[in-house]
């Protein structure tokens, strides 16, 4: 099935959303934003920096994020690449002490039909 190109979508501050990270390039649409759809069971909404710990939780919970799978053009990631999570293993994350920190402008705010906004709000990286 194709996927179809997102309808704008928002941030968890109401505003439109940023890209998340164009290299590696991440997204349910590959379009470096945490745009969703329908059709995106995983809900890859929660743009994060990942760190070696929440890589090997992600890797023992199943998603081996680090090895690469050049048949679909993914170099694997490592500790400071940002990528757009599924909001339900952010979670698991989190409750287990091992979420990685989140891009408030990058992370879509239909994260939070997962996640309590309150507490994404406490792993947000702070920018000055």
């Amino acid at each position: 099935m194709l996927k179809k190109e997102p309808e704008k979508q928002y941030n968890i501050y109401g505003t439109p959303l940023k890209v998340c990270s164009k290299s590696p390039i991440t997204g349910f649409f590959r379009d470096g934003c945490c745009n969703t759809h329908i059709s995106d069971f995983g809900s890859h909404t929660v743009c994060a920096e990942m760190t070696n710990e929440f890589l090997e939780f992600s890797k023992k919970a199943g998603n081996d994020l680090t090895t690469p799978r050049p048949d679909y053009g993914f170099d694997g990631l490592k500790n400071g690449d940002r990528w757009c999570l599924c909001a339900g293993r952010w979670l698991e994350a989190q409750r287990e002490g091992k979420a990685p920190l989140v891009f408030g402008e990058c992370t879509n705010q239909l994260a939070t039909s997962i996640i309590p906004k309150h507490t994404l709000l406490k792993y947000l990286i702070k920018i000055n």
